[in-house]
Order: C-alpha cells, then structure tokens, then sequence
C-alpha cells in the first residue's frame, strides 16, 4: 500500500464529500479510491471514515486524522515547490496569530496591503491576548509583544523595540495624589497586566538606579485597552505600551507619572516553527512587516 496516496485519496474524500467526487478529483474510479480508504483504515487499525448509502462524513477521530494531514500535505507540497524553486507566488492559507490591541492597531492595515500584493494568498488573523504554542495551535506566524522565547523549534525574529510608561488619570490624582518615588508605588493601587512574567512586581529604571516594587493590584486583566479604560476612569496607576494610550495622554484623559524612571521595553517579535523555514508566504510576510514596522 502506498501509505502517502492512500492519505490523498481521504483527504480527497473528506473535501469533496463523496468517493465518486475523490475519485473524479484524482482521476481514479470509486472503487479504487474506496480500497485505499480502506486499506489505510486497516493500517491505522481505526476507523476513519461513517459511510450510508447517502453520505460520508469523518468519524470524530477521522476528522482529527483529517485536519492533520491537510497540513502535512500542504507542508510537503510547499516545501517541494520551494526547493525546486516553482513557486513564484504564494498560495494558500498563512494563519496568523497577534495580541489584540496590537493586531487591530498595527496589523490589520498591514494584512490588507499584503492580501493586496499577494491575491492568490488566503489570510487567516486571529486575534487575542492568551499565550499560545505556536506549534501545537498550528500558526505560521505568530506575533508577541513580551522577551523574545527561547526554543529550538522556533525562529524568531525581533519586530521593533516597545516603550511602556507609567500612567494615570486627573480623577484618580484628585482622589489619591501620585506617587513621588518608585516606592511610594506600594501605598497606591495599581492596575496590572495578568500575563507579566514578573507576577505582581514591577521593574523600573532610572540612569543610576533599578527598582522592583510590590504593587498593591485590585484589578488585573491580560488586554491593555482594558487596563486603559479602567485607568482612565480613576480605578488605579497603569504601566502600559505607549502606543495603546498615545491618544488619551494628548487629550489629558491620562497623563505620565514618574517620567524619570522606567519600566523595562519589551520587543514586539514574530516567530515560526523551524519546519516552516522554508515557505515562502512565510518569508514574504515576515519580510514585509519588518520593512512596514520599520518605525
């Protein structure tokens, strides 16, 4: 049994929805394409496929099966093309995944002027602010704004360096006043971000001096333009990216406290699993956003 055209042959089955329309797709009869099925069947020692004399849908396992190696061949057919040097375009599907804020900032205008370059490319951007594994989730691209990983199965690429600033509202400063020093942080309440690898401390720096303060936190949450919000409206001190308070620090809803000390940057980067150096789609995009970023 040819294992590979034997995955061809479900997968084919499985998109197209039938053995006669597989069949048609690969130029073989039904009856051929159904032994394969068959004989893979038998070789995983599962069943993959529920077959009645209407339809033919993926068993739950068959689907997992499924979902697996439309990706692997998808891997393989782009890795042959690259190689040999046949793909002049990319085509396909890039799954991106990028921080909330960020994404709809920064990506979102850079995604459609890359869809525009490249029409054959289908883009698929998700957005949110949970730490994934790039690999296990099946990204391409997956983009962060924290330390640049540390991992063997994964490139990665630093994107442009982010200022963080400590802020707050006029509502909060009538109530509470501000701190005058990195320590008096302790006796006021702050908002803080919920995936910080340094838990509830925050670093800060001035020419001569580093702090590490224990912050007093009510409120915690992992999207920064809920962090604004509440800082906004009096509940507490933010130490936020500059770039998601830029507006409301011009309109004076927030104003900067401690100017001369500073919390640590942090890197906005682009990884990719190892197995992907090779494609394509991935080395266009990360092209284009390292010269778009270029800021």
């Amino acid at each position: 049994m040819d294992k590979f055209e034997s995955i061809k042959a479900f997968t084919n089955v499985v998109t197209e929805k039938g053995f006669a329309a597989a069949g048609r797709k690969m130029g073989l009869s039904r009856a051929a394409v159904n032994k394969m099925v068959i004989n893979l069947e038998n070789s995983l020692g599962i069943q993959l496929l529920n077959r009645t004399t209407r339809q033919v849908t993926p068993t739950p396992t068959g689907l997992a099966f499924y979902q697996r190696c439309v990706n692997i061949l998808a891997d393989l057919e782009e890795a042959e093309l690259a190689v040999s040097q046949l793909q002049e375009k990319p085509k396909g599907i890039l799954k991106i995944n990028a921080p909330m804020s960020f994404g709809i900032k920064h990506l979102a205008s850079a995604v459609a002027d890359f869809m525009t370059q490249y029409p054959d490319l289908k883009i698929q951007l998700t957005l949110n602010d949970r730490f994934i594994d790039p690999i296990e989730e099946g990204y391409d691209i997956t983009i962060r704004i924290s330390q640049p990983p540390e991992s063997p199965n994964l490139i990665v690429h630093t994107l442009m360096k982010m200022e963080r600033i400590l802020c707050v509202s006029p509502l909060y400063i009538e109530k509470n006043g501000i701190p005058k020093n990195p320590e008096e942080l302790k006796n006021h309440t702050c908002l803080h971000y919920g995936y910080l690898a340094t838990g509830n401390k925050w670093k800060l720096k001035s020419q001569d001096k580093e702090f590490s303060i224990n912050i007093n936190s009510k409120f915690c949450s992992n999207n920064g333009e809920v962090l604004k919000e509440a800082a906004i409206k009096g509940l507490g001190i933010a130490n936020l990216p500059i770039f998601i308070i830029e507006k409301e620090l011009q309109e004076e809803k927030l104003t900067i406290i401690l100017p001369e000390y500073h919390p640590p940057e942090i890197s906005v980067c682009l990884l990719y699993p190892i197995n992907r150096h090779l494609s394509t789609k991935i080395k266009l995009f990360t092209n284009f956003i390292q010269q778009r970023l270029a800021i």
